[in-house]
């Protein structure tokens, strides 16, 4: 969701171009992966850790991503070896080069058992979301026949892009503290966009690193899959972030996982909640007199053309607005008609 520039404070209006770092603040820097997206890059940042880095995310797992890290080790961090390796959240664009960076760096991998489970399970069947039982998914909540073969096919082409993980990881829980350094890190977790995902915040200096869960002029993809079609991963993810406003500070320094790092969180929090309040008003208009699908409301929240990894993200957004309004009692299902399932609104 764009806003206003003025609405929060960018005090780095300028990334660091591949291969090159930022220092965000004394003993952190900050990098950039490019990815193949609309949404075209991923952050890196580097905590300084006794006489080496540990490094939080990844990139993909592919060949200009290792490229970049190649560069990032012969270059910025020459002389200086990584300590470890922090994964916040399952995604490819964040763990994709971890069973690589690990053996390259001889580094552990820390991160939550949720994010090493759900990685490995996809990169251990990454044929598994093309069953029928998942096509069915779709084909249920009004998809056609040919865009569910996109969507189930290529539209998750972006799970294999993983390069493995290693063997061990060491886990890492809400509540816990990860010394880096000098530093010591709360560790946080969060769900919606990710289960489990970890973020990290330092009291002493203000510094959030919030992974997915706070982005600066977007919100983080909140998504339906079909391995759990009935979840209501929206509603978790508004609690998550009425949570991180009541714990931490409105003037903490926030280094996302996408985007520029920024100041005013709770400002920023309070504009994503009002924002998917917004996409939930726009599906009630909608299915106040008339039935939909989870696909005829694709276009009533998204308005330009979509490939088919934009579209297996969009269509799985606008069902996790549609459970969530069901969960509350702001929509019901309908009887199906030619099996396909569609909401309408509460009398």
């Amino acid at each position: 969701m764009n806003k206003p520039e003025t609405s929060l404070h960018f005090p780095l209006p300028v990334p660091p171009e591949p291969g090159q770092v930022l220092e965000v603040a004394p003993g952190i820097l900050w990098a950039r992966i490019p990815l193949p997206f609309r949404l075209n890059h991923v952050n890196i940042f580097l905590i300084e850790d006794g006489d080496g880095w540990a490094a939080v995310d990844t990139g993909l797992g592919d060949d200009l991503t290792r490229a970049v890290w190649e560069d990032l080790l012969a270059g910025p961090l020459r002389g200086h070896k990584l300590t470890r390796l922090i994964v916040t959240h399952y995604h490819p664009d964040h763990i994709g080069l971890a069973g690589w960076l690990t053996q390259r760096c001889d580094v552990p991998l820390v991160t939550s058992e949720t994010t090493y489970l759900g990685c490995d399970n996809i990169s251990l069947s990454p044929g598994a979301l093309e069953a029928d039982v998942y096509r069915n998914f779709y084909l249920r909540h009004g998809l056609d026949a040919e865009t569910t073969r996109l969507v189930s096919t290529r539209g998750h082409d972006y799970l294999t892009m993983v390069t493995g993980l290693p063997p061990t990881f060491r886990r890492v829980v809400a509540g816990d503290t990860l010394k880096i350094g000098g530093r010591s890190f709360a560790v946080l977790t969060g769900d919606g966009h990710a289960p489990e995902q970890v973020m990290l915040y330092c009291a002493e200096e203000k510094l959030f690193l919030s992974a997915d869960q706070v982005l600066a002029k977007i919100s983080p993809n909140i998504s339906v899959w079909a391995v759990e079609p009935e979840g209501n991963p929206l509603g978790l993810y508004l609690r998550s972030l009425k949570s991180l406003r009541a714990t931490l500070p409105e003037d903490a320094f926030v280094l996302p996982g996408h985007q520029l790092p920024f100041y005013r969180l709770h400002t920023r929090i309070d504009e994503l909640i009002a924002h998917h309040g917004l996409r939930c008003a726009a599906i009630a208009e909608a299915c106040a007199d008339a039935p939909h699908s989870a696909a005829d409301l694709v276009p009533v929240v998204f308005h330009h053309t979509l490939t088919p990894h934009e579209m297996s993200f969009a269509f799985s957004e606008v069902l996790a607005h549609v459970n969530y309004m069901v969960d509350r009692g702001e929509l019901v299902w309908t009887e199906p008609k030619g099996d396909i399932r569609r909401v309408i609104a509460a009398r």
